[in-house]
């Protein structure tokens, strides 16, 4: 089974216009898979990650229910099937 990322609306113009990208290979870890979706659209990495590879702040990954920043961050381990989820935190007043 493949890695597939579900993309929020904000994002969906660097996927190609897409809401889910699936990737393949064998990924362990949030960032190997997100190595992986680079490939794929590339246009996502610098919407993602800072330049020194740290997840943004305004950005939130999840995967299935959990929020990577309280699983171990880019370190969290995946497995086949799993489903990584990326929002882009919208705020309004």
């Amino acid at each position: 089974m493949a890695i597939a990322f579900q993309v929020s609306a904000a994002l969906r113009p660097f996927a190609g216009g897409r809401d889910r990208v699936e990737i393949g290979g064998s990924p362990s870890t949030v960032a190997d898979a997100l190595e992986a979706l680079w490939i794929l659209c590339p246009g996502l990495r610098d919407r993602i990650l800072t330049e020194e590879g740290q997840i943004r702040e305004h950005v939130n990954l999840f995967v299935g229910q959990e929020n990577v920043r309280y699983t171990g961050g880019l370190a969290t381990p995946i497995q086949a099937g799993t489903e990584i989820s990326v929002f882009h935190a919208v705020s309004g007043g």
